[in-house]
């Protein structure tokens, strides 16, 4: 994993739409998923757990819409954790480490805070430690 939005609110869900869930891209930005990316969706609400993938809605307005056969799996209001990954080649995660972004919302899906979750390098090159670092600040965008 590579960026979380956990518990995000769906604002909308629009069966009519192809496919995809529609986003607002201040929330992708801060977490570095890009459009057209694949993610996993999982429904706290209901327990459905489905694959697609994120187009940029409009820009400020936590929009979360889950469109197509995925808006069948969600209703408005519907909590939903939203992953990206990345592939990683291991010799290279347990040399160099890995970081991932997770930002946590409210129930209109503003900050609510931010993680910096990380495996560092043991000195024996052969496993990580886990670390996870909260800041309730917005996180800054990285290049």
């Amino acid at each position: 994993m590579h960026a979380k939005l956990h518990r995000v609110s769906v604002t909308e869900a629009n069966v009519n739409y192809v496919g995809s869930i529609t986003v607002d891209p201040d929330l992708l930005d801060k977490v570095g998923i890009l459009p057209l990316e694949e993610v996993d969706i999982i429904n706290l609400n209901n327990g459905h757990r489905f694959s697609t993938y994120v187009i940029p809605g409009a820009s400020g307005t936590g929009e979360i819409c889950p469109n197509g056969g995925a808006a069948l799996l969600c209703k408005k209001g519907d909590r939903l954790i939203i992953y990206a990954y990345e592939q990683r080649n291991r010799i290279e995660v347990l040399r160099d480490g890995h970081r991932a972004k997770v930002l946590v919302t409210d129930e209109n899906n503003q900050t609510q805070e931010f993680l910096i979750q990380t495996l560092v390098p043991c000195q024996n090159g052969e496993n990580v430690e886990f670390h996870s670092t909260s800041t309730c600040e917005k996180p800054m965008m990285t290049p």
